[in-house]
């Protein structure tokens, strides 16, 4: 097979978003051996994560995508990553364009790679594509901000100016916008949910329904009803007609909290409903159309499940067409001292709230917290507690089971209660 490769300096990282594998391994069979490092996405949504996290000279980007539309994502890019070119496949179907393409980018692309100024905004169309130029190079983050991307900015409910934060404020921002279907994973305690709220607050679903059902918190038996809905009669007990979780978030947000606790057996009827958008209610044969946007979370490797048989395949990645990952909280420890002064603010019943005296701050930030966000919220409300109207907020008030001056170790069963009474 003849293929057109790019040479090195023409383009080193290079980004393929394609539904297509068939459109995919052509475009990379073209590529080689040029590319140093080479990605594949499946749809818009993932390849924008993509060029979030990443440095990357070209994207090859199919006009078939399964879930954003190209024209969209290729103005987006053009406006928030301008250093990124973008080469528009013309046929999802017709595989050979994809060599053309690359062959047509590669002049291109090279004047990019050597940081041309007159690159700057250049678009020239060719056969197999079209070509958008622009000097190679990461965004340091001015080009977002003057793009008038709101990413430097926290979310509805949420504290945290650290890095780890800012790249999931400005992911949640980025596809809020879209219905894009999103999968938030996370620790236990992180604020996955409170994401998910922040993702319905900021896209045109604000004033609709967000709707949240825990897959965990509801019997087997009872889920398929509580999402799906019910007909008068459908089962003994069913009096009257129910539309269901999904029914009632139309045109708003439906939030599936620990969704890789979700049956198996029901696994199917949902991955029906996002890849049709339609529903039957038990005991109904009549078909509704819904407009739900869909909002999945889990504390679990959901990849995991799919390999214990736990989890559908399919199912997996229609959730995951948009990934948004929580870091733990011991992976951003500049947040501690903020969150902390948050909590003792809110949980003050007077002002001014106590402070926290440098001892206390110290230990803190000395913490693992695997309880994350949450685990640090209980032990700020105990500390006002435990500081009795006090204005210092002392490291006894904390109650810390490991001050971070020792490691923790399991056989330690000794109870918090008693290291708190042996401190004071």
């Amino acid at each position: 097979m003849t293929t057109f490769p790019i040479t090195p300096s023409a383009a080193e990282h290079v980004l393929v978003a394609s539904p297509s594998t068939a459109v995919r391994e052509r475009v990379l069979e073209s590529l080689l051996p040029g590319a140093r490092r080479v990605e594949q996405a499946r749809g818009g949504a993932e390849a924008l994560v993509h060029l979030e996290k990443g440095c990357w000279e070209v994207l090859f980007l199919d006009r078939r995508l399964p879930d954003l539309d190209a024209e969209e994502v290729r103005q987006t890019v053009r406006e928030r990553y301008p250093s990124v070119a973008v080469v528009l496949l013309d046929n999802e179907a017709d595989t050979s364009t994809a060599p053309a393409a690359v062959s047509a980018a590669a002049p291109l692309v090279a004047w990019a790679g050597a940081g041309s100024e007159a690159a700057d905004d250049n678009e020239q169309r060719h056969e197999g594509g079209v070509v958008q130029t622009a000097r190679c190079g990461r965004d340091d983050g001015s080009q977002l901000r003057s793009a008038g991307f709101k990413g430097a900015a926290t979310l509805p409910g949420m504290i945290g100016n650290s890095a780890a934060m800012q790249a999931v404020y400005r992911l949640t921002n980025l596809v809020a916008a879209y219905g894009t279907t999103v999968l938030i994973t996370g620790p236990t305690g992180s604020g996955k949910e409170l994401v998910a709220r922040a993702l319905h607050e900021l896209s045109p679903r604000a004033a609709r329904t967000f709707a949240a059902v825990n897959c965990a918190a509801i019997p087997e038996t009872l889920l398929e009803a509580e999402l799906f809905g019910y007909s008068r009669g459908a089962f003994t007990g069913a009096l009257q007609s129910y539309a269901g979780r999904i029914q009632a978030a139309h045109q708003g947000t439906l939030f599936l909290d620990e969704i890789g606790d979700m049956p198996l057996s029901l696994q199917p009827k949902l991955l029906r409903f996002l890849e049709q958008k339609e529903l039957q209610r038990l005991g109904s044969t009549q078909v509704v159309r819904v407009d739900a946007r869909i909002v999945a979370a889990t504390n679990q490797d959901l990849l995991t499940l799919v390999g214990q048989g736990r989890f559908r395949e399919d199912l997996y990645y229609r959730l995951a067409a948009f990934p948004l990952a929580i870091p733990p909280l011991s992976e951003r420890p500049g947040d501690v001292v903020q969150l902390a002064a948050y909590f003792l603010e809110r949980f003050s019943a007077r002002p001014p709230a106590p402070v926290l005296s440098e001892e206390a701050t110290a230990q803190l930030r000395a913490q693992r917290w695997p309880g994350n966000v949450r685990e640090l919220q209980n032990v700020m409300e105990r500390a006002l507690i435990l500081a009795e109207g006090e204005p210092v907020v002392r490291p006894p008030h904390l109650m810390l089971r490991d001050s971070g001056l020792r490691s923790h170790h399991p056989d330690d069963r000794t109870p918090s209660s008693e290291l708190a009474l042996r401190a004071f």
